[in-house]
């Protein structure tokens, strides 16, 4: 089992910042792809970006040049650097680990608001 711990949402004008984190309890952190998602009120929950353990990275395209994932593994935490925020970002964002070897282990963090606006 493995405990995920979202920090970072809150209120922000558009245009703003945000740097959203995630501390995952696991030994084998390495092991995990990890990704945020998603999910705006009415909206079904959606990829934003993944990371894996040898940083290779993915963006969905309507965050493409304004957010960056990054991951420390040495600190078992990935990180979401949000900026250029716009009113759609608007959403709650959930951290989530895929094992990369074990499709069926994935965990998903208790979600984190986020709310652009002026």
């Amino acid at each position: 089992q493995v405990q995920l711990v979202e920090s970072g949402g809150g209120l922000v004008q558009p245009g703003g910042s945000l740097r959203l984190s995630c501390a995952a309890s696991t030994k084998i952190f390495t092991m995990y792809v990890m990704g945020w998602y998603r999910q705006a009120p009415g909206k079904q929950r959606e990829l934003v970006a993944t990371v894996a353990s040898g940083f290779t990275t993915d963006y969905t395209d309507s965050v493409k040049g304004r957010f960056t994932i990054s991951r420390d593994n040495a600190q078992n935490t990935v990180y979401l650097q949000m900026n250029s925020l716009k009113p759609e970002d608007t959403a709650v964002y959930y951290c989530n680990a895929r094992h990369k070897l074990v499709p069926s282990l994935v965990y998903w963090g208790q979600g984190t608001q986020v709310t652009v606006s002026s």
